[in-house]
């Protein structure tokens, strides 16, 4: 379906929602998220669902990230350690779960975080330990892997490594760390099952790989995806608004459905991420415009 007849038919009406940057933290508080609003009702009716990946808001506070949240009725985060950190105090996790609750969102992970050290992998699991999710995306660097694998099973939390396309490299070494979906299945396919990957479909494709072929190859390691559309399959390509990119986001909801991915299908914004919040709507708009669309 094309752009325009979003338009027209008004299943991008969720861009109607945006709200300049300055008035983020402004947007009125006692607006319930509609559960039973016609997109809430036909997402239940997927088997994955709709979330924001915390990075998307990395210039902006949790309350401004949860009101914006709450006016998209978006009910799904991946936490990030700059809004809850790493360091907190069962009281200050306690309050920002209540936070959470109060503005209808779940936060049913956190990450990415990046794993350096033995100390840092301890450090990561504890952290989702104490937050009480049973999903940690993260980065341990290579040599830390079956370190990981024996925190997996230590504390029973999926393990979801982050792919980076051709955008991080190995310290003293002219190797990607994680640059795509085969790379990681290929370090983790004979691991404890609980660990697998996060598959970030535009990094992905940023590498040249094919993230359609990858998401039905290694569905099985797949515990989270963060969704962006690219301008193409090159380094040099960059982050736009679902649909204004090379992405068919058609055939990634016909693949999840085939496939029975079960997980959440997060937001990543990057573009203009001072300023995210009309291209956020414009996404969220068109990704429930393609659900809606596509048999």
């Amino acid at each position: 379906m094309k752009r325009r007849d979003f338009l027209r038919t008004g299943v991008a009406a969720s861009a109607a929602l945006a709200l300049p940057q300055n008035l983020v933290a402004a947007a009125p508080g006692d607006i319930p998220a509609s559960k039973n609003s016609t997109y809430e009702r036909r997402q239940r009716q997927e088997p994955f669902h709709l979330g924001m990946a915390g990075y998307t808001f990395r210039h902006f506070d949790i309350d401004q990230a949860l009101a914006f949240m709450k006016r998209l009725d978006v009910h799904y985060l991946c936490i990030k350690d700059f809004h809850l950190p790493l360091e907190a105090s069962a009281e200050q996790i306690a309050a920002f779960k209540q936070k959470l609750a109060e503005a209808g969102v779940v936060g049913y992970g956190v990450g990415p975080i990046y794993m350096k050290s033995e100390a840092e992998v301890d450090r990561a699991f504890a952290y989702a330990k104490r937050v009480g999710v049973s999903l940690l995306v993260g980065v341990p660097n290579y040599e830390l892997l079956d370190y990981a694998e024996k925190a997996v099973k230590q504390y029973d939390i999926r393990l979801a490594i982050h792919l980076h396309g051709p955008d991080m490299k190995v310290q003293g070494s002219d190797r990607f760390l994680y640059p795509d979906a085969t790379d990681i299945w290929e370090n983790i396919k004979d691991r404890d099952p609980r660990m697998g990957m996060c598959l970030d479909i535009g990094h992905n494709l940023r590498y040249g790989s094919d993230s359609l072929r990858d998401l039905k190859r290694y569905h099985t390691r797949v515990f989270d995806m963060h969704m962006k559309d690219v301008t193409g399959n090159t380094k040099a390509d960059r982050s736009v608004e679902l649909g204004r990119g090379v992405i068919d986001f058609s055939e990634y909801v016909r693949l999840m459905r085939k496939v029975g991915y079960v997980g959440s299908v997060s937001l990543e914004y990057e573009k203009d991420m001072k300023d995210p919040f009309f291209g956020i709507c414009e996404s969220v708009g068109y990704f429930r415009g393609i659900c809606a669309a596509t048999k």
